[in-house]
């Protein structure tokens, strides 16, 4: 049913709602919208974050968790009704009243702490939603508290671990902690659940659910807590102290951050997006908390996200710095060299969050996939592609952070200089590129750049910081390289870099050269590359394109939208060669496309107004920062342009 467009599935819908629903809809507008977001499943940029720095939960605007893997972000999720519909797990926690509004939405200043304020016909009650930070077991917390007159609160609980292909078994029984009270208990396997609160809610068909009235005045708390079924029942939480202890962390980490500018408030939330979803033990980031999520509605291009890409570890080090975050940067320095850590040719562009190596791709033909975008996949398989272009990220990080005043230790520089052998001795081979393509390898002009970019930061490190290494023949590869790509690389028919060699396509990754000193932002080659970018990826709107997905370059069904990381990187490049007003315009245009708590997917649909791809997306809060800065005139640390 939901195989076409959104203007095909609401056609389809509204002929479905003339019948038999249809006559009970009436005209309603609650009703309708309530109708449509459950049939249609709620818009990705009505999702709310939450954070313990260990798994990352999401909440829709209508008040249901419908998705959350605990304890991690990479483990099987427990709520997957974001990939498909309530009888695939999620906490449904709202008023009753159809025609419930919420009438405000927000974090808590500088946290992930969520609040929630619903007006009904019967009065008003504020909903908050968090995890405990710091603690070491994983808990969901949501409180209820009446506002005026009394509401009714609907509670739906759909436990369904493994990816919903579970049902675990679930029992009330007595709760050690609390005297007198009773705790749900379900069990699957290696994972328990243990669900406190007010009225624990009754059984049905396919979970549990129950109503309660909240008078003006009262406050009703509820916990679902992780643990593995093999050891005791964690006890109940203090919620007043782990709500104060959570927006005391968020806070604290937040008041180091510099807000200043028109773009402050959107650079401190990015960072906290960027904090949140890096894993406080490990120090790994994860590119999104969700998988799957189309970057074409309906469509094959569904990826999963939770894992750690060296790429975004190594641009969040950057933005840390920039920031002032030293300790952040030094915790993501040392993941990146212990998952980096053994031999180069065992290296991978991506990691799980501790580091580890096999991360099979599957699918899961249970899920039917978010707006029936199928297949819906866990693991990937781009973690065994060979991209070029990673090493050159990482020695870049490495590179500035060495210019910010960071000591090398005892391995770091060997490792470096091991990372340096494996770019010479794949110094002739071809690649997937930077979009993980999956036709056939190539010469992408942007890999071969940041191979450059890998031996001319070594050169740096030898002569500007004294470490050693063979500077005189990393500089004779760097001198080969630039040669080549300025011959191969670029058209002087199109006056534009090329995605390939010999090609005449262009590709928004070119926007990253002047980033990393391969030539200057004003070059005239760079000059007319902007230009090109402009005529053939520029959307309507104004939004950028990786590329034309229609060439087949990438060896999948062509369409997607814009890249959000890509229209970014332009601000960028308009903010250093002096087109300011142009990356104003674009910025703002950009900031505006966050919803009210400052999250951004990975692309977006502008025809029909929202968010697409994984969400939310920290290559996408990265190239924020990064625009920001540039649009601030904030020193980056930047690599100078090398002769």
């Amino acid at each position: 049913m939901f195989e076409r467009s959104y203007a095909q599935d609401f056609t389809l819908l509204l002929q479905e709602a003339t019948g038999p629903a249809g006559k009970l809809l009436g005209h309603c507008p609650a009703c309708w919208n309530l109708w449509l977001s459950r049939a249609m499943g709620a818009p990705i940029e009505d999702y709310a974050l939450l954070s313990d720095l260990r798994t990352g939960p999401l909440v829709s605007r209508a008040g249901s968790v419908d998705w959350l893997c605990f304890p991690r972000f990479d483990s099987a999720s427990v709520f997957s009704g974001l990939l498909g519909g309530s009888e695939h797990g999620r906490w449904l926690l709202a008023p009753s009243e159809p025609a419930a509004q919420v009438t405000e939405r927000q974090y808590v200043d500088s946290t992930f702490v969520l609040q929630t304020t619903w007006q009904t016909q019967a009065g008003r009650v504020l909903v908050t939603d968090f995890m405990p930070v710091g603690i070491d077991d994983s808990y969901l917390l949501r409180r209820v508290s009446g506002l005026s007159g009394t509401v009714e609160m609907r509670q739906e609980l759909v436990i369904r671990p493994g990816y919903a292909g579970v049902r675990p078994w679930v029992s009330r029984v007595h709760d050690p902690s609390v005297t007198g009270s009773a705790v749900l208990l379900a069990m699957a396997g290696p994972d328990a659940f243990a669900f406190r609160g007010h009225e624990l809610p009754l059984a049905f068909p396919h979970g549990h659910e129950g109503n309660f009235a909240v008078a003006e005045g009262q406050t009703f708390d509820f916990q679902l807590a992780w643990f593995p079924s093999y050891r005791p029942l964690p006890p109940a939480v203090d919620v007043d102290l782990a709500l104060e202890e959570a927006v005391r962390f968020w806070a604290r980490w937040a008041s180091n951050c510099r807000d200043e500018g028109p773009y402050g408030g959107s650079v401190k939330r990015s960072l906290l997006v960027l904090r949140a979803l890096t894993h406080h033990e490990t120090g790994g980031i994860v590119a999104a908390p969700t998988t799957s999520l189309p970057e074409d509605f309906g469509g094959s291009r569904n990826w999963d996200y939770r894992f750690c890409w060296l790429r975004d570890a190594a641009l969040t080090l950057e933005a840390m710095l920039t920031h002032d975050y030293g300790t952040e940067a030094l915790q993501w320095r040392n993941w990146l060299l212990r998952s980096l850590a053994g031999s180069p040719e065992d290296l991978q562009i991506m990691y799980g969050i501790g580091g580890e190596r096999d991360l099979p791709e599957r699918e899961l033909p249970n899920l039917p996939g978010y707006a029936n975008s199928k297949p819906v996949r866990i693991g990937n398989e781009a973690a065994s592609q060979f991209q070029a272009d990673v090493v050159g990220e990482v020695l870049v990080a490495l590179e500035r952070l060495r210019l910010a005043g960071g000591k090398e230790d005892h391995f770091s520089w060997a490792l470096q200089l091991e990372l340096l052998g494996f770019v010479e001795k794949h110094f002739e081979d071809k690649d997937f590129g930077l979009w993980e393509m999956r036709g056939e390898p190539q010469y992408f002009t942007h890999s071969r750049v940041m191979m450059w970019a890998a031996f001319d930061c070594g050169i740096r490190a030898v002569r500007q910081h004294g470490l050693s290494g063979d500077a005189d023949r990393w500089e004779r590869l760097r001198e080969r390289l630039r040669e080549e790509i300025l011959d191969k690389g670029f058209s002087r028919s199109l006056n534009s870099f090329t995605q390939t060699y010999g090609g005449e396509q262009t590709d928004a990754a070119l926007l990253v050269l002047p980033q990393v000193g391969f030539l200057a932002y004003d070059d005239e080659r760079m000059l007319g590359t902007v230009s090109r970018l402009e005529e053939e990826l520029l959307t309507q709107d104004n939004l950028l394109l990786r590329y034309r997905t229609e060439s087949g370059v990438d060896g999948l069904e062509p369409g997607e939208h814009p890249f959000l990381a890509c229209s970014f990187w332009l601000v960028e490049q308009y903010a250093r060669s002096g087109r300011l007003a142009d990356g104003k315009s674009l910025m703002d245009k950009l900031t505006g496309l966050a919803n009210e708590l400052g999250l951004l997917s990975e692309e977006y649909d502008a025809a029909s107004m929202r968010m697409a791809g994984n969400y939310p997306q920290a290559f996408s809060h990265l190239a924020l920062v990064r625009a920001a800065d540039a649009m601030h005139g904030v020193d980056r640390l930047s690599l100078a342009v090398s002769p």
